[in-house]
């Protein structure tokens, strides 16, 4: 943190595989879209020397794994790695997507890292998204600190990002998050702004300038030394007031000068410990120039003030069985437990699995136990399964860089793992463990497909099991009411993604449909109906009369059949073939061809033909009189009823309350839940929820969360069913 010496790593920065786990950082960068987090790290491994100065990898390749597809939305939608090397020490950056559909891949950064730098736009201050990232982060310990950014712009203050930070990030203790440096402002230009040239250290009292394209230390002078002391002062005040020595308060305040080297230890001490978040300013390199402002210090700072992987501990491990496993935190030598926190498919090496090392050591061609995550429920195949591991690599871009091993607390990309997906556990094939999964996403955008031809058709299946083993925010459904595929997505962005990778990653082309939910009708009152199927074209005819009486039943019944036929109008062996056709015509529908649910359909009379009346013959009676019964009785339509739980900043309660009313909903009750936000439960019918996930986030400006679960069917209000009914029609 302090004015330290700067000794260039060998191999121009190129990180490869630890030795040791002390020897690793794992930061995962946070931030809005647009907030410079990319830039910040292609900055760094500038910086860090793995770059040349075109901000290219020096033997090939880009810094972050842009493919097509960001390029096409010029904006990351991936996790990616980007490993350097600083005075001896790995750092394995995980830039993460900013956009909220991409939410999944923040979730596996932070599950792969032990503490996170926050990217904070100087030009467009901190979003609601940020701020709920911040409490999650918050609520698990995780050290933070905070990157201001996009100092160029013409409206920047930085005093007023600070300001910003401390409110927004501070909570109850502001002086938690205070700046280790202030920007030092050029002359200003033409345009009448004052570009940033260096920083100011306000625990040395030195002036970094990076003007000249590289970090120089100097002294202040005339006005810059005022700059310093009342910043200066509440900043140690800050750091003081964290420190594990309780003597050093009462000393500063009765005027001791405190060591600078004790206040620089002090305050990274505080910051791995996740109760002090400095705050940073950083700038890309100007064009030829070897670092960017505020790079060095940003490197000092994840290199000696971050914890090492043993600090930060190991999620907690159990048996396939579920009984708790204790492991010492982060042994190379410890049983292995690995976890699969990307997956990607390669073009030309096939499927990659990007690995975070929790125990143990993992090696080239080893034969691991691969544990799925449990989710089922999504779409993804179960499986406990031994699979050979494949050549491991540490990347850098479009760069694999071959690894013999990799040791607990590191990163690297595993080839060949065929059935492991993201979220799977990795163990030794002889003592399998399974690591408790993390927090996913419920996606709740559904996207309704079919295959644009036969040959895609052919191959949908596969690309589709494909793209959800990679990302476990998207959920598969094969949905047996409306036979449609459904591929559940967090938003518009993500579902876009997805279509782009089934055509270009797998080849398969696809068309969008409208998403159907799962009707039901059922009778509005009793009806009867007489099913007369008589055939006679000679030879052996068709022959079967039925009558039966329809009524309905309370919610839930389904469809309940009852023989009340006396002497025999209907011989008993064709009693099961009527309610096998009365069956199979509720399942098609009798209205809009929706299932019939929740009558009881009586059998009271017929007529048999002792040669032609068949199975087949009063199958066939028995679907005709329910369809006629139909004809004459007023039939409902029920449609799907969830319960949607919004989670939403109070300031935007009463548009969600009224957006919910406007969508047929009926608001259950509210409750007070902590940060400012209150809990909604409604109930809504499905219909009118089938966007709602991109609804919510515009009305609350992407704050609000909300989850669903289904409820009943219930009677679709008259017009609503009208119109449903003509749809139906015109499509048949």
């Amino acid at each position: 943190m302090g004015d330290k010496a700067h000794t260039r790593p060998g191999a121009a920065g190129r990180a490869q595989a630890a030795d040791r786990p002390t020897s690793v950082r794992n930061v995962v960068l946070v931030g809005h879209s647009g907030s410079g987090k990319t830039t910040l790290v292609e900055a760094l491994a500038l910086t860090a020397g793995a770059v040349n100065r075109a901000g290219r990898v020096e033997d090939g390749g880009t810094v972050s794994d842009h493919d097509e597809i960001e390029h096409r939305q010029q904006r990351s939608v991936q996790l990616s790695l980007v490993p350097v090397e600083w005075n001896g020490i790995k750092v394995n950056l995980l830039d993460t997507p900013g956009y909220a559909d991409f939410v999944g891949e923040l979730r596996a950064g932070l599950r792969a890292a032990d503490a996170a730098l926050f990217v904070v736009s100087a030009a467009d201050g901190v979003d609601g998204s940020t701020r709920m990232v911040w409490d999650e982060c918050a609520a698990v310990g995780m050290p933070r600190a905070i990157v201001v950014t996009h100092l160029e712009a013409a409206r920047a203050d930085f005093e007023e990002m600070n300001r910003i930070c401390a409110e927004t990030f501070g909570g109850d203790d502001p002086d938690a998050v205070l700046p280790l440096y202030l920007p030092l402002r050029g002359p200003e230009g033409s345009d009448g702004h004052a570009p940033v040239t260096g920083l100011i250290g306000l625990l040395t009292r030195k002036l970094f300038d990076y003007a000249g394209g590289e970090r120089v230390a100097n002294e202040p002078v005339g006005d810059q030394v005022p700059l310093i002391e009342e910043a200066r002062g509440r900043l140690i005040e800050g750091i003081i007031s964290e420190s594990e020595d309780e003597t050093l308060m009462d000393r500063y305040l009765g005027g001791e000068d405190v060591d600078v080297k004790t206040l620089i230890d002090d305050a990274e001490r505080a910051v791995a410990r996740g109760v002090f978040f400095p705050v940073l300013a950083a700038a890309p390199a100007a064009p030829g120039a070897r670092q960017g402002l505020g790079t060095v210090e940003l490197l000092d700072l994840i290199t000696n003030g971050f914890p090492t992987p043993p600090e930060h501990g190991t999620p907690q491990v159990t048996t396939p069985d579920g009984r708790p496993r204790e492991l010492k935190p982060c042994d190379p030598d410890a049983p292995l437990v690995a976890e699969v926190v990307k997956t990607s498919s390669d073009p030309y090496v096939g499927r990659l699995s990007l690995v975070r090392v929790f125990s143990g050591t993992l090696r080239a061609d080893q034969t691991v136990h691969v544990s799925g995550h449990g989710l089922t429920d999504r779409g993804h195949e179960d499986h406990d399964v031994d699979e050979r591991v494949g050549a491991l690599s540490t990347p850098f871009g479009k760069v694999q860089r071959p690894v013999s091993h990799v040791i607990a607390g590191d990163l690297a990309c595993v080839a060949k793992l065929s059935r492991a997906e993201t979220g799977d556990t990795l163990s030794a094939k002889d003592d399998p463990l399974v690591m408790e999964p993390w927090e996913m996403p419920d996606p709740l955008l559904p996207l309704a497909i079919e295959a644009h031809s036969k040959a895609d058709e052919d191959k949908l299946s596969q690309g589709l099991s494909r793209l959800v083993a990679e990302d476990p925010t998207m959920r598969l459904e094969q949905n047996q009411d409306t036979h449609q595929v459904v591929l559940w997505c967090l938003g518009e962005a993500h579902a876009d993604v997805a279509l782009e990778r089934l055509r270009s990653r797998y080849g398969v082309q696809v068309d969008v449909v409208p998403h159907r939910v799962s009707l039901r009708e059922t009778f509005g009152g009793r009806a009867s109906g007489r099913g007369r199927h008589v055939k006679q074209s000679g030879g052996h005819g068709q022959f079967a009369i039925c009558e039966i009486e329809v009524e309905p039943l309370p919610n839930g019944s389904g469809v309940e059949f009852v023989d009340k036929v006396v002497g025999g109008a209907v011989p008993r062996q064709f009693v099961p073939s009527v309610e096998k056709g009365v069956r199979a015509q509720a399942r098609k529908g009798v209205a809009a061809g929706h299932p019939l649910v929740d009558v009881r359909v009586t059998l009271l009379d017929g007529k048999a033909h002792s040669v032609d009346s068949s199975d087949a013959a009063f199958q066939t009676a028995g679907a005709l009189a329910l369809r006629e019964a139909a004809a004459e009785a007023k039939i409902h339509l029920l449609e799907p009823v969830a319960e949607v739980s919004v989670l939403v900043g109070d300031d935007y309660v009463g548009a969600v309350m009224s957006d919910l009313s406007g969508r047929r909903g009926r608001v259950l009750g509210t409750e007070q839940s902590p940060g400012g936000r209150t809990l909604i439960r409604a109930e809504v019918p499905e219909i009118e929820i089938g966007r709602y996930a991109v609804d919510l986030r515009s009305l609350s400006h992407g704050t609000a969360r909300f989850s669903r679960r289904y409820v009943r069917h219930e009677p679709m209000p008259p017009q609503v069913a009208e119109r449903v009914k003509g749809e139906a029609r015109a499509a048949s």
